[in-house]
């Protein structure tokens, strides 16, 4: 079943399907350029698929002779495969799913169109559907030219509010085989008043600490800062907080990591994204590297005005 496509993720009970004893694993990616669909090769190739990006269409079958792999294989199927048509694509769908020998899955990445355009907008690459055009142009003939692929998805990613490695948790989620999945927690600050941020499992509103934007000196300071860190912690109800979150969210995690989820997105939103929120996201990830586990920071306020959309990784230990 796909999920809506207004939906970030797929709902949190979907599943790849199980490696099939005696039948040849086989994983199609496609979907718009941009949305995501090399980092999902990529991931795929972490995880022990055999990973080809591009292959002809025509070359399918004979790739496929013989008798099953010991490993899953991955295959990258675009717009930019020279023999690549709609009907081609689906046709071999079709033909590969009669197949008794092979567990097909089609896996499809998408992404709104807005930030396609940002994103083609930020690397200045041609979109292979315009190279003599705009991005917008070959964005939406693309879009329209997979509209019959997308339906005929097993797995559906919107990649929108995704960063690459929310993106690469959320593929390790679904097809990492079960001893091969560990827990990464990603804590994101954020601000309320441009939305929460897509994909979140868990949010803590901050709004009710003392807020460091009213002390001049503070002000354009952010909650990384040793002086607006004690700011924020010197209120006086901040020890009761963080101590119960800490002891509310620590024992979770073992749990969830035991019923096999392997990501967790935790939100600490505050009224700009840029103190609060910030301070007690550092704090936690301290805390949760001192436990052992692999956490992810997000400052999404600050990674705007700094115009960059990349994580930092603390993995058991503080960073």
């Amino acid at each position: 079943m796909i999920p809506d496509p207004a939906l970030a993720l797929a709902p949190a009970g979907s599943r790849s399907r199980a490696p099939d004893e005696g039948r040849q694993n086989l994983v199609l990616v496609t979907g718009p350029s941009g949305a995501g669909r090399t980092t999902a090769i990529n991931v795929l190739e972490d995880l022990g698929f055999e990973v080809i990006d591009n292959l002809p269409l025509s070359l399918l079958p004979r790739l496929l002779e013989g008798p099953p792999l010991s490993h899953p294989l991955a295959l990258g199927l675009d717009v930019r495969n020279r023999d690549f048509t709609t009907d081609a694509l689906i046709d071999a769908i079709d033909r590969l799913a009669q197949r008794p020998e092979l567990a097909l899955q089609v896996l499809y990445l998408d992404c709104d169109e807005d930030v396609l355009v940002q994103r083609y907008s930020e690397t200045r690459r041609r979109h292979p559907l315009a190279p003599a055009d705009s991005p917008a142009a070959g964005i939406a003939r693309e879009r329209e030219l997979l509209v019959p692929v997308r339906a005929r998805a097993d797995e559906l990613l919107d990649s929108s509010g995704l960063s690459p490695h929310d993106l690469r948790a959320e593929i390790e989620r679904w097809f990492a085989p079960p001893e091969g999945r560990t827990l990464a927690v990603t804590l994101h600050s954020f601000s309320y008043k441009r939305g929460l941020p897509r994909g979140l499992d868990l949010v803590i509103d901050c709004r009710f600490l003392r807020n460091p934007h009213w002390e001049p000196e503070l002000r354009p300071l952010d909650g990384r800062d040793a002086a607006v860190d004690a700011h924020v912690a010197g209120d006086p109800r901040f020890d009761d907080f963080f101590t119960s979150m800490c002891d509310f969210l620590i024992p979770l995690l073992p749990a969830y990591h035991a019923e096999g989820k392997t990501h967790l997105s935790i939100g600490f939103g505050c009224t700009g994204g840029q103190h609060r929120s910030v301070a007690v996201t550092e704090r936690l990830a301290k805390a949760l590297a001192k436990e052992g586990w692999q956490v992810s920071k997000r400052h999404r306020e600050l990674e705007r005005r700094a115009g960059t959309g990349s994580p930092t990784t603390v993995r058991g230990q503080v960073a």
